[in-house]
């Protein structure tokens, strides 16, 4: 074998190592997600159990199906497609999202000031009745309402704790959040304009 023909076969050979070594990457890159679902099941339960102990969940869901509406919510599922997928009704799902801290945009998209509807919650505490004869709504919007500023006001006091550790969970799987983490940063920092009397109830505790 001449000098020319030995050289044409070590570049042939470096080439093929190669593109072995990255078929072998994006075959591992490609194929995360589906290896590892029972862990992240397990991890985002976890996550979801820590939640019960903390707060007093309204919802009647169990933690699979809330499982479920955190991986369908993070990958950009509505609530009407969620709760097909869990068998449930969608203000279930609703209540279940704002128990977890998972907000949507549409969520604070409302009638009257709801800088106003927060500063009047946190001053006095007033009844579902009184926030609905103050706002001119209904007294199931008013609730509705309430249980959304109470959920950004939780999340906020933690530093949105626990929406970080489900998209690290997620992320960690190969999976993307950049559409609820952007939820995230567009909508429940809303709250911070408007609550900043509350600045020292804040929670850094792990």
């Amino acid at each position: 074998m001449d000098e020319k023909t030995e050289e044409l076969r070590d570049i042939f050979m470096d080439v093929s190592d190669e593109e072995a070594v990255t078929e072998s990457q994006e075959a591992s890159r490609g194929t995360l997600a589906d290896t590892d679902e029972a862990g992240v099941a397990d991890r985002l339960g976890d996550v979801i159990a820590r939640m019960r102990e903390r707060y007093e969940f309204q919802t009647d869901l169990g933690d699979d199906a809330l499982v479920t509406v955190v991986r369908l919510f993070y990958e950009g599922s509505d609530d009407g497609a969620i709760a097909a997928e869990i068998g449930a009704d969608e203000p279930d799902v609703v209540a279940a999202r704002l128990d977890l801290h998972l907000l949507r945009d549409e969520d604070t998209e409302a009638p009257f000031d709801l800088a106003e509807f927060r500063r009047r919650v946190a001053a006095d505490d007033p009844s579902v009745a009184d926030l609905a004869d103050e706002f001119d709504i209904d007294e199931s919007w008013a609730a509705h309402y309430r249980r959304v500023v109470a959920a950004q006001d939780a999340a906020r006091r933690v530093s949105h704790r626990f929406q970080s550790e489900f998209e690290d969970v997620l992320t960690d799987a190969g999976l993307s959040t950049q559409h609820a983490a952007a939820l995230r940063e567009d909508g429940l920092d809303e709250a911070t304009e408007d609550i900043d009397s509350l600045d020292s109830d804040a929670d850094v505790s792990m």
